[in-house]
């Protein structure tokens, strides 16, 4: 007899039964559908994997299509004639200087002065915040500071004209053409050499030989260019050469102000741009500025920027400007002669102090240089200056523009006033270089002269001056040249040349003045031994003999 408890435990067993079968049952149907949807799913797919395409048309590239052709057209007129330079300065101090092996240690002075030349930041740093997109290496007591920029051929001799920052304080410059290999042992470029540089205008002319005739820029006259004219750069920004970028002008005769220099002369006094925002940065400086007919208008100087780049405000100098200084530079002289009469002058007035004084136009003199032409002329302090040769003059540029661009030793007529009282004088026009050095109180002349740079400095690594009549009474010594400066490293440092040393012979011919000097050293050329008999400045007899050889 079966009990309530067997009767639920078989129950219990067939419910097991059944759910096993029910789940195996489940199984296989969902196992079946998945199988099923595969194989439909492989066919479709491989249907969407090769559609049929055979409407399809395979693409064509047209021929080439001349649009806007101008800019075009004017980076391939121009762009041969645009230059990379780049530069090499070897550290300004140097550290346990040894002679180079084979030549004689220096006699030296017992009492040099030590040169005491000011560091005076460029203009290229001034406004892009750093030296020329250069790289300083280990620093000013390491490896050879680098620097870059671009110029411009002018004349098919190899002719070059640039930014004087972008070459300043150059030991090596190097030029390389757009036709040079970018790669090679020829990469860095054709050694160039200074003839020429004009701080006031931030201009220079170097040159590179060549055997063949290479290709130009043709000036072009900026007094033509308009506001809103399209310009085009090309440059070498941040060394990557003939690059262009197009603008428009967006000003002219524009002044970047700057406080007074030495006896409150503006060092900006000759610098008035272009303004464009043809994108300028570091590596243009020194490249052209051209117009729609391929004209160079311009060399593009400086920016406006707070980040190192270009932000739409870039300033060139004015072809005008620079046809002046380069025609000076290439002269028998190789420097910029600019007229003065020997004033400061304040421009800047109230309408308060013109009707206090007694005029409308003109200036106020603050200040007459003792050996100028104005003071010669009986000029003063407080005098205002109203006319020029008749003419009311606008302004201090006015002025200034007038008298810089005429010949030493001729005249002018100024108008003046003077206690309300209207004078004329004729004032003579002398070298505003040798007047402004007066009022700065420095008896040195202009540095600004390119012979020792050239010859001098780039050979032999030194500047020179005539013998002060102090030290020829007590050398004895009154016929040559006296070293200046000697440039670290360089071929003078090495054989033993010092500041203050007074050099009489150069191979055998004598050394009678800085001429005769110059002429010596422009005939040297790399590989040449070059002796020098030399004296010490404070004593009498003897010559000295030091030597080496121009590598």
């Amino acid at each position: 007899m079966d009990t309530p408890t067997s009767k639920f435990t078989g129950w219990l067993d067939r419910m097991r039964s059944h759910r096993l079968t029910t789940t195996f049952a489940l199984l296989a149907t969902l196992s079946t559908g998945i199988l099923v949807g595969s194989v439909i799913t492989h066919g479709v797919s491989g249907k969407e994997q090769a559609p049929d395409t055979s409407d399809a048309k395979p693409l064509v590239i047209p021929s080439p299509t001349n649009l806007s052709t101008g800019f075009s057209q004017i980076a391939k007129q121009v762009g041969p004639a645009v230059v990379n330079i780049n530069t090499e300065s070897l550290p300004k101090q140097s550290q346990a200087r040894r002679p180079r092996r084979g030549t004689q240690q220096r006699p030296t002075p017992s009492d040099p002065d030590d040169d005491q030349q000011g560091d005076m930041q460029d203009f290229f740093n001034r406004f892009f915040g750093g030296p020329g997109g250069g790289d300083d290496g280990d620093g000013p007591m390491g490896g050879e500071r680098r620097a870059l920029g671009s110029g411009f051929i002018v004349d098919s001799r190899g002719y070059i004209i640039t930014n004087n920052h972008v070459i300043d304080k150059a030991d090596k410059i190097f030029v390389r053409l757009a036709s040079d290999p970018n790669s090679g042992p020829d990469t860095e470029g054709r050694p160039a050499k200074v003839i020429g540089f004009d701080k006031d205008t931030d201009i220079a002319v170097i040159k590179i030989d060549s055997d063949q005739p290479l290709p130009t820029v043709k000036l072009g006259n900026s007094d033509g260019a308009q506001v809103g004219d399209w310009v085009v750069a090309i440059g070498s920004p941040f060394g990557l050469s003939q690059t262009v970028s197009a603008g428009i002008v967006s000003a002219k005769n524009r002044a970047i102000d700057e406080g007074p220099g030495p006896g409150g002369v503006a060092s900006n006094q000759f610098q008035r741009f272009i303004q464009t925002d043809a994108a300028i940065n570091p590596g243009n400086s020194g490249g052209p500025l051209v117009d729609m007919s391929g004209q160079v208008i311009g060399m593009n100087t400086a920016i406006y920027t707070q980040s190192m780049g270009s932000q739409g405000v870039g300033f060139a100098m004015p072809s005008s400007i620079i046809a002046n200084v380069y025609n000076m530079l290439i002269g028998p002289d190789h420097k910029v002669v600019r007229g003065s009469i020997g004033i400061t002058f304040q421009s800047s007035l109230s309408s308060a102090v013109g009707r206090m004084y007694g005029f409308k136009n003109g200036i106020i003199v603050s200040t007459v240089s003792p050996n100028g032409g104005a003071a010669k002329a009986g000029l003063q302090p407080g005098d205002v200056i109203t006319t020029i040769d008749g003419r009311s003059i606008k302004d201090g540029d006015d002025l200034v523009n007038d008298i810089s661009g005429r010949k030493i030793g001729s005249t002018v007529k100024l108008g003046y006033l003077r206690d309300g009282k209207q004078s004329t004088a004729n004032v003579t026009i002398g070298d505003r270089a040798k007047t402004y050095a007066d009022l700065a109180g420095d008896d040195n002349d202009d540095d600004n002269s390119p012979q020792e740079s050239d010859a001098g400095q780039s050979k032999l690594g030194i500047t020179v001056s005539t013998i002060p009549p102090a030290v020829a009474q007590k050398s004895g010594v009154s016929k040559g040249v006296m070293v200046t400066s000697v440039r670290p490293g360089s071929f003078a440092d090495e054989i033993g040349l010092a500041k203050g040393i007074l050099i009489t012979e150069i191979n055998k011919k004598p050394i009678t003045d800085e001429a005769s000097y110059r002429s010596v050293v422009n005939s040297l050329k790399p590989k040449d031994d070059v002796v020098f008999v030399i004296h010490l400045p404070n004593q009498k007899g003897g010559n000295s003999y030091v030597g080496g050889t121009l590598q």
